[in-house]
């Protein structure tokens, strides 16, 4: 099997030649991974069949890394990285938990994600190899990914505030306080409810209702 190797460093790259050298199965891209076009990449090298994603990931860049994979839809088998051992925890955290969040609900809207070990860390960083195994399925159904990711984001994006007030206060959404609390009524959920006590399944539930009202 083939392996392209992407690597901004220009330094490295003389280095990963020599030391590859021995593999002619290996093909090292001197390349952001964020601006390389994943799709075109895995259809050029693997004929658009699913590929494995392995990689010790820059912290700073770790999101929009999983994210960009799993949003372009590139044929993704599973992912297993080294991140910060806080962003793996989010990454598999349950409602109602502290590191509950946008990036737990996203995540496991593509994957399954666990944690295969915890490393050593270096002096006040802990780190975890995570693997996430994509769903051949997402777990939920959705009318509008989109639109249910936007209402996730706002739901988050001040964690104290009620659901409602978080996402009518998004000029982008365009969401009334009135359109909420009738949705969250439906549900069966209190118009106090804070984004973080709901689950998946609960906002794509939200989310349907908000993309039936606008239909």
């Amino acid at each position: 099997r083939g392996v392209a190797a992407v690597e901004i460093d220009r330094a490295l790259i003389p280095i990963l030649k020599d030391t590859l050298s021995p593999y002619d199965n290996v093909t090292v891209i001197n390349e952001d991974i964020l601006k390389v076009d994943l799709n075109q990449l895995t259809e050029e090298m693997n004929d658009g069949r699913p590929v494995k994603v392995v990689a010790n990931l820059p912290y700073y860049i770790t999101t929009p890394i999983i994210m960009g994979l799993f949003e372009s839809h590139v044929p993704v088998d599973n992912i297993t990285v080294m991140v910060q051992k806080e962003v793996a925890e989010r990454m598999q955290a349950g409602p109602g938990s502290k590191d509950y969040g946008a990036l737990s609900l996203a995540v496991q809207y593509y994957a399954d994600p666990y944690i295969v070990a915890n490393v050593l860390p270096r002096p006040n960083v802990g780190s975890a190899v995570i693997r996430l195994q994509t769903h051949v399925d997402p777990p939920v159904k959705v009318k509008n990914e989109k639109l249910m990711f936007g209402i996730i984001r706002a739901s988050f994006n001040q964690r104290r505030k009620t659901l409602q007030n978080s996402v009518s206060h998004d000029s982008g959404l365009g969401i009334s306080k009135e359109l909420i609390a009738e949705n969250l009524e439906k549900m069966g959920l209190s118009a106090t409810i804070r984004g973080e006590a709901l689950s998946l399944q609960q906002f794509a539930e939200f989310a349907d209702l908000v993309e039936e009202a606008r239909q």
